[in-house]
C-alpha cells in the first residue's frame, strides 16, 4: 500500500497568517481512500527549499501532494521547483494556455501576459485541466512515485482532489484499502487517568487507539485499516466496546457530537430549561450553547466578575427571569500564578457551588472553565 505525503506551500502560511485549512482537507480525503500518511511539510515560496521538500518526499514516499504555488506571479514557483527537484526544464503546453483563456472569458476577463506561466509544466508531466479555476494542475510519474501539484485556491484544490485525483490513485495503485476512525470524547478528567485505564490498548497495531488533550476534554480516538468497510468496522466495534466499558460516564459522545448538545439533551430529558451568567469567558460558553440545538433559555455575560456569592444571587434571578428550572453561573478569578473557577449550579433540587483551581495557560481558562460547567450540566 502507497504512503502519502502532503507538501503545502505558502509563505503567508509559516508565517502563521493564514490557517492550512488544505492540509487538513487532503489529509481526511487520503484517509477516505485509504491512504497512510505519514509526513505533512509547510515551505515557504521559494523554489530551492520547495525542491529540497520534494527530493525528500520522494525518499519515503509513493505519494507527493503538493498545494499552492501554481498562479501566475513571481511567488508562485511551485512548477519551477519540482522540475528542478526532477532535473527537467518547464515545457509550454498550448492545450493549457487555451484552457486558461476558456476561462478566463467564462469569468468575462481577459488574461494578462503573466498567465501564460501557468501554461507551463515541467518535462513529462501529465496534464490536469481545472474546470473551476485557472491554474491547471499536473502530475509527474517518478517510477513508482507520483508527485501531484495542485493549485492553493481550497475549492479549485477540493474540487480536482475528487474528480481528478482521487480516481487517477485509485486507478494506479489499485487501491482497495479502507481506512476508518471512531472518536469518543470524554470530559471531566486528565489524560493520565484515561492513559492509566487503556495503557494496554494504545499498543495495538490495528486498530490503533491515540488520546489527543483539550483543555477539560480528552479525546479517544480509535483508527482501523481494513479491505472493506464492513472488516474496518468489525475492527473498530469491539475496541469501542472496551473503551467505553473502561471509561464508562468519562465518555459523553462519539466523532460530531459535542459537550454543549449532550448538557442540553439532559436538560429536555429532564422537562427543564436552562439560563447561564458567564464573568471572564468573553461570551464563550453563551455563544456554544446558543449553537446547539435544546432549551436554552439565554445567557448574560458579566463585564465585571462579582463574587461567588453574588455569582448565586444573579444567576437564581436571572433564571427566574427567564423562567429556567435550572441556573448555571460560571466565573473565573484571577488567583496569583493560577485561575480559580466558580461554579454554581441551581436546579429544582438545590443548590450545588464549586471552585476549581486552573493552572494552565491563561488563553485556555475559558474552555476548561465552560468544558467543566457542560459536564456538571450532562451528569444532572
Amino acid at each position: 500500500m502507497p504512503a502519502a505525503e502532503i507538501i503545502t506551500i505558502g509563505t503567508e502560511i509559516l508565517l502563521g497568517e493564514i490557517l492550512d485549512t488544505n492540509a487538513r482537507y487532503l489529509a481526511r480525503s487520503l484517509r477516505e481512500a485509504g491512504i497512510d500518511l505519514y509526513w505533512k511539510t509547510t515551505v515557504g515560496d521559494n523554489a530551492g527549499r520547495i525542491a529540497q521538500a520534494i527530493r525528500q518526499a520522494v525518499e519515503r514516499s509513493q505519494i507527493i501532494i503538493t498545494t499552492g504555488g501554481l498562479g501566475p506571479t513571481v511567488d508562485d514557483p511551485t512548477r519551477e521547483a519540482i522540475a528542478l527537484a526532477l532535473g527537467v526544464e518547464t515545457e509550454f503546453r498550448p492545450e493549457l494556455w487555451d484552457q486558461i483563456q476558456s476561462r478566463f472569458r467564462r469569468f468575462g476577463r481577459v488574461p494578462t501576459e503573466n498567465n501564460r506561466r501557468q501554461a507551463y509544466v515541467p518535462q513529462g508531466a501529465l496534464a490536469v485541466e481545472n474546470q473551476v479555476g485557472t491554474a491547471p494542475a499536473f502530475i509527474m510519474e517518478v517510477g513508482q512515485r507520483a508527485i501531484i501539484a495542485l493549485p492553493g485556491v481550497p475549492r479549485e484544490m477540493e474540487y480536482l482532489m475528487q474528480n481528478a485525483i482521487l480516481p487517477y490513485l485509485h486507478k494506479r495503485y489499485k487501491l482497495t484499502a479502507v481506512i476508518r476512525t471512531r472518536t469518543l470524547h470524554t470530559a471531566g478528567v486528565g489524560e493520565s487517568q484515561i492513559d492509566d485505564r487503556i495503557d494496554d490498548l494504545e499498543r495495538l497495531s490495528n486498530p490503533t487507539v491515540g488520546l489527543a488533550a483539550h483543555s477539560g476534554q480528552v479525546d479517544v480516538r480509535i483508527t482501523a485499516k481494513a479491505d472493506s468497510e464492513r472488516q474496518a468496522q468489525e475492527l473498530l466495534q469491539p475496541v469501542e466496546a472496551e473503551l467505553r466499558q473502561r471509561l464508562g460516564g468519562w465518555i459523553y459522545g462519539a466523532d460530531e457530537e459535542t459537550l454543549e448538545q449532550v448538557a442540553l439533551r439532559q436538560v429536555q430529558l429532564k422537562g427543564w430549561s436552562l439560563a447561564v451568567i458567564e464573568a471572564g469567558l468573553n461570551g464563550d460558553l453563551v455563544r456554544r450553547l446558543v449553537a446547539a440545538p435544546g432549551p436554552f433559555r439565554g445567557g448574560e455575560v458579566f463585564s465585571e466578575r462579582p463574587g461567588p456569592d453574588e455569582m448565586v444571587a444573579c444567576i437564581e434571578a436571572f433564571r427566574r427571569t427567564r423562567q429556567a428550572e435550572v441556573g448555571l453561573g460560571v466565573a473565573i478569578y484571577p488567583a496569583g500564578e493560577k485561575q480559580d473557577v466558580f461554579l454554581a449550579l441551581i436546579t429544582p433540587d438545590g443548590i450545588q457551588t464549586y471552585t476549581r483551581p486552573y493552572g494552565g495557560p491563561p488563553e485556555y481558562a475559558s474552555r476548561w472553565a465552560y468544558n467543566h460547567s457542560l459536564d456538571l450540566i450532562r451528569n444532572l
